[in-house]
């Protein structure tokens, strides 16, 4: 079996993908649907592409100065970006916000070959790995507003086979200390995959190793990646099989971000 040549790295491709669906989405909306809530209970819609447009901003900057062999703008550069975004009409975020994405989107494709160097939040990348930092933000962000207007929406399934394999990175960054304390093991469809969720004051996702689990939860890999983005609220819940454990004690845990 060959490897993707860099420019059909499935990352950029499904990063391409999410942002079709996002400009699509987008095009579809009336002013008025903008201003409406989307998934976020604090985001109008328009606020949620907001949010997408200053990151792919910022983005665009690592994106450059990674190419040209510099360090990445200092936190202290981001509020004057985000200032700005917030300031736009709703109308303009969701304009300027494709727009920004899908620039950025252009320039990864254009350097899909690059060797250099990029500093993401979870450690230095290839480009790949940029891509692929930016397709978990951004397809569940892309969820978020898809939702509000179907509520049978799911993420992307090329993004769902890309994200769920990153899942453990966020988990100790994102999980709120446990009331219920052991070892889940977690397992998912679309694709297959068999997971340790450990929770307890601090919180972790790994491989399964084998052992006897205290629980089980089994679940579609989709479902998986909303729930640790808090995102699996009762009426968005896909049928799930969970033993030892209530949903309710993990979205304790996971309460979004």
């Amino acid at each position: 079996m060959t490897s993707p040549t860099p420019a059909h790295d499935p990352s950029i491709a499904a990063l391409r993908s999410s942002h079709n669906r996002l400009r699509a989405v987008t095009e579809s909306l009336s002013p008025e649907q903008l201003r409406q809530r989307g998934y976020p209970s604090e985001w109008s819609i328009a606020q949620v592409l907001s949010h997408l447009g200053s990151g792919a901003e910022i983005s665009t900057l690592v994106l450059e100065a990674g190419l040209a062999g510099q360090d990445p703008p200092p936190s202290e550069a981001y509020p004057p970006i985000w200032d700005r975004w917030n300031g736009r009409t709703p109308d303009e975020q969701a304009r300027d916000a494709v727009e920004t994405d899908g620039r950025l989107v252009e320039k990864i494709e254009a350097n899909a070959g690059s060797t250099a160097t990029f500093a993401i939040w979870s450690g230095p990348a290839d480009i790949a790995g940029l891509a692929a930092g930016r397709l978990g933000e951004h397809a569940v962000h892309a969820w978020d507003i898809a939702v509000a207007v179907d509520p049978a929406a799911t993420i992307l399934p090329d993004a769902v086979a890309l994200i769920v394999d990153r899942l453990g990175r966020l988990v100790g960054f994102t999980a709120k200390p446990a009331s219920w304390t052991g070892l889940v093991r977690v397992t998912t469809t679309d694709p297959t995959r068999d997971f340790a969720l450990r929770l307890g004051q601090k919180s972790s996702l790994e491989r399964w190793p084998g052992g006897e689990p205290a629980a089980r939860l089994e679940l579609p890999a989709e479902a998986l990646i909303r729930l640790v983005y808090g995102r699996l609220d009762a009426d968005h819940t896909p049928p799930v099989e969970a033993r030892g454990i209530e949903l309710d004690d993990l979205r304790a845990v996971f309460q979004g971000f």
